[in-house]
């Protein structure tokens, strides 16, 4: 069944009137508001009022969406639908069957299921329905029966059924703790190739707001405006770099990071911040090495980019990387995600998929092994941080990175002899560096520190700009190496930071297109 073309689905209002949402607020008053503010669709949900109450209050809200020209559907109750003749019903798995639903309902009313599943959503689309209201996305107080939480990766797979990047798609709106702060990277994370979210559907974000009609406006804006401000690897209109082409930018790029103490935020492991900062400064950013969560929102507005580095995780470090990400998401600001040790205990593997499910991720940058616990491989266990031999050939590396960051939506590097870089459409195996970089603690988490800042920087195109950090520091890595005086990893050390600099410096007379031994995939 064709989306109902006159259905707009962008910003979904599910009205809840319970004392812990609504406060003393009156629910059709902030419903006015939230129309004034933009909402495209309102659904009136109460399930313990009596059903004289659902009629008296269900009558006022259609008064005033009508005054706005916005749809007002009934949750479950058929009986109140008629009775104030509202466009239409909201449906749940466990409410009247879709199929008495229609045959009760006039032919053009609007009927809209809940689903969480691809099966669920097989059968509402084979029962006629307009749209589907996908969750749960995140975990909400204002569901307790809430049977999956299915996150964006469940919201892409049900996306692909609904096809909704065609003609003959069923609308598709996701809810479950949806606000402002996590609006834009739900929907451009839960997209599936041509296939994408037509709206989000939320309610304390709206309902407990002090300013209904702002949070509905700035709701929309962001809505509209993601696909703007979240992206692949390019920006809408930007010229793409491909292939040796690319070359061409990077000097200028590297030139222009030398000169710009770009933030690096670094929420990293205690072994190593040490030496990821003097690693930055060297490149041209300005690190700063904070744990402390409360931080983060205030940081997230300098313009720099966020590592979350896994190397120490406490359940207090674990709230303060959410927090971080968080800020970074609504700021629209760069964050890499550094999975060390990922797939070496549970308790790793079980930060790995809450890390996931707390915010968008620019880039995911791991070894082999921390690759595959992203990826949720049931054969990967890691000795320490350590990648551990590898047991994959150099086509399934390829395709693991890319397979990653197709699902993910984001640049996915996989570090070692050999690095492995993706952004699901270009792929490219790079193979310069030195072999002292697995001989010193940190060398992988400083390296992710010089990449995020170089998406903060270079913000046409992230494959590039990643390529231009990673060419930066391996280049400096081989220069290092070449030094009379280095003669081991402690030796190396020195001369390494020296060239990180060094290079910057005379990267106008570097001939990186030579240097570089990168092979496209």
């Amino acid at each position: 069944m064709a989306t109902n073309p006159n259905l707009d689905l962008s910003l979904y209002l599910v009205s809840d009137s319970t004392p812990e949402i609504l406060g003393d607020k009156d629910i059709c008053q902030v419903v006015e508001q939230a129309c004034k503010g933009g909402v495209t669709i309102v659904q009136y949900r109460d399930k313990h009022a009596e059903t004289s109450v659902l009629i008296k209050t269900a009558t006022k809200l259609h008064s005033i969406t009508k005054k706005y020209n916005v749809p007002l559907l009934i949750n479950d109750r058929l009986d109140v639908c008629l009775a104030v003749g509202a466009e239409g019903v909201h449906i749940g798995q466990d409410d009247t069957p879709l199929e008495a639903v229609r045959s009760m309902l006039p032919s053009n009313a609007i009927v809209g299921v809940t689903a969480s599943s691809m099966e669920e959503a097989e059968a509402a689309i084979q029962g006629g329905a307009d749209y589907l209201g996908i969750g749960t996305m995140f975990a909400t107080p204002t569901k307790k029966d809430t049977k999956s939480i299915i996150g964006t990766r469940g919201t892409q797979e049900i996306l692909t059924r609904c096809k909704t990047g065609t003609k003959h798609s069923v609308g598709c709106v996701a809810i479950g703790s949806i606000n402002a702060a996590n609006v834009q990277r739900v929907i451009h994370q839960s997209t599936a190739g041509e296939n994408r979210l037509n709206g989000v559907a939320v309610v304390s974000a709206i309902m407990a707001a002090a300013d209904p009609q702002g949070a509905a406006s700035e709701l929309l804006q962001r809505v509209k405006n993601a696909p703007e401000k979240f992206y692949i690897s390019t920006r809408p209109g930007s010229e793409v770099a491909s292939d040796k082409g690319m070359f061409e930018h990077i000097p200028g790029i590297i030139q222009k990071h030398v000169s710009s103490s770009v933030l690096s935020h670094n929420m990293t492991n205690t072994v190593v911040q040490n030496f990821a900062a003097n690693v930055c400064l060297a490149t041209g950013a300005s690190p700063i090495m904070s744990m402390n969560g409360a931080e983060a929102p205030d940081l997230a507005q300098l313009g720099g980019g966020l590592v979350i580095n896994m190397g120490t995780i406490t359940p207090d470090i674990m709230n303060a990387y959410q927090a971080g990400v968080k800020a970074y998401n609504a700021a629209g600001n760069p964050v890499l995600l550094d999975p060390v040790g990922g797939g070496a205990t549970s308790v790793r593997r079980q930060a790995i998929q809450t890390l996931l499910k707390a915010g968008f991720y620019d880039v995911i940058k791991g070894n082999e092994g921390e690759i595959g616990a992203v990826m949720g491989s049931a054969n990967i266990q890691q000795r320490g941080v350590d990648s551990g031999p590898s047991s994959s050939s150099a086509q399934q590396k390829v395709e693991m990175v890319k397979s990653l960051a197709q699902k993910e939506r984001c640049l996915v590097l996989m570090t070692g002899a050999t690095d492995y870089l993706s952004d699901g459409t270009r792929t490219a195996a790079i193979s310069n560096g030195s072999k002292w970089l697995g001989k010193i603690t940190g060398s992988g988490c400083a390296l992710g520190s010089v990449v995020v800042s170089y998406l903060a920087l270079h913000r046409d195109d992230k494959f590039v700009a990643a390529m231009a950090g990673i060419l930066h520091y391996e280049l400096a890595a081989e220069r290092a190496e070449q030094h009379a005086s280095c003669r081991g990893p402690g030796s190396f050390i020195p001369a390494f930071l020296d060239e990180l600099y060094l290079i910057g410096q005379d990267i106008t007379s570097v001939n990186v297109s030579k240097l570089a031994r990168v092979e496209f995939l």
